[in-house]
């Protein structure tokens, strides 16, 4: 089996618990307005690598690895479903940590066929990260081009296979920092009882040059980074919403808040 690789990161620290190794997959439906990694959306695109190539070569560093493990990101991961069940079965042959970077936009609850295969993915996966861009499904597809629906059901999916999560979320100035939608945020995730982290992440305009040079429209250039004591702030509101959503249901706080910028 071979999957379609973007890129290999030897010594990634914010992708995941640990030192790990970093596969960025190839392709992606999603266009976030503020994605960092445009490159990646083409689907087809890539180097074709096998999946015991990547074993091999987070072998060459494993020393460093103690604490981590894999990470696939992408672009979207989740695209490549059948390399990512053949490149997972292999890491945890080496006990090695899986960890899936994703969006969620390929779940759709009524798809048996390709749910069959994320049943058997799960029981493989230590980890799952998940970019939740934004609460509201009309903001959420002005900003992403894709709805939110199937997204907010991968998170509860994800709960019901109890498969421990962290959520991430970019602040955008404008956009995504809204107290009343971060409530809704943190109130949704909050009844996630497999929620082990938040990630609270302030937006940037380093990927700018990206564009440029792809001859991509940057949808954000009027758009300031926003500070980081900001996004502190913002953080605060969407913990606040998941206190409330469990309290109210009694459900016992176990996740970390964790780095936020």
């Amino acid at each position: 089996m071979k999957g379609r690789i973007h890129s290999l990161q030897s010594f990634g620290t914010v992708d995941g618990p640990g030192v790990r190794y970093v596969v960025f997959l190839q392709g992606c439906p999603m266009r976030c307005a503020y994605c960092h990694n445009p490159d990646t959306w083409v689907i087809g695109a890539g180097e074709e690598m096998e999946a015991s190539y990547i074993i091999e070569q987070y072998h060459r560093n494993e020393g460093f690895y103690t604490d981590g493990g894999i990470t696939v990101t992408g672009g979207e991961p989740l695209l490549q479903i059948d390399f990512l069940l053949e490149l997972f079965e292999l890491a945890k042959k080496d006990n090695i940590h899986t960890c899936i970077d994703t969006s969620g936009i390929t779940y759709k609850p009524g798809n048996k066929a390709y749910n069959d295969k994320l049943d058997r993915l799960m029981t493989m996966t230590d980890l799952v990260m998940l970019d939740i861009k934004h609460i509201d499904p009309i903001k959420h597809k002005e900003l992403t081009d894709q709805p939110n629906d199937g997204i907010l059901a991968f998170a509860e999916y994800l709960d019901e296979k109890n498969v421990p999560v962290w959520i991430r979320h970019v602040v955008v100035p404008g956009i995504t920092d809204d107290d009343y939608y971060l409530d809704k945020l943190g109130y949704f995730i909050g009844g996630l009882k497999n929620l082990k982290a938040l990630d609270v992440l302030p937006y940037h305009d380093l990927a700018k040059p990206k564009y440029e040079n792809l001859g991509i429209d940057y949808k954000l250039k009027d758009v300031p980074p926003m500070d980081k004591q900001t996004a502190i702030e913002k953080k605060k509101v969407i913990l606040a919403g998941i206190k409330r959503r469990r309290a109210e249901e009694n459900i016992e706080t176990d996740y970390k808040e964790h780095h936020t910028c």
